[in-house]
């Protein structure tokens, strides 16, 4: 049962990242309170707390939740460093 938990934890944590970095990126890009400081922490923080419901079911635990904060909190950070670079040139 501990593979599984890994597998979806690394999922939730690349997954976030990934989601969080195109989705300011591409949508949030004219919005300045995303290029402050705490706006990671907050992301992130929001998508743990909305996580954390799911841990009821049997295949989800607490660091999935985590796993997805983090992975959200780091994608818009990375998004933040691409502030000036056009939507496509990565």
């Amino acid at each position: 049962m501990i593979l599984p938990t890994l597998l979806v934890s690394a999922a939730a944590l690349g997954g976030g990242y990934a989601w969080a970095k195109g989705f300011v990126r591409k949508r949030l890009r004219f919005v300045d309170a995303m290029y402050t400081r705490p706006a990671p922490w907050i992301a992130g923080a929001a998508a743990a707390l909305v996580a954390t419901p799911f841990t009821l079911l049997p295949i989800i635990t607490g660091l999935t939740a985590v796993g997805l904060g983090l992975g959200v909190g780091f994608g818009v950070r990375v998004a933040q460093r691409d502030r000036f670079l056009p939507p496509g040139d990565e």
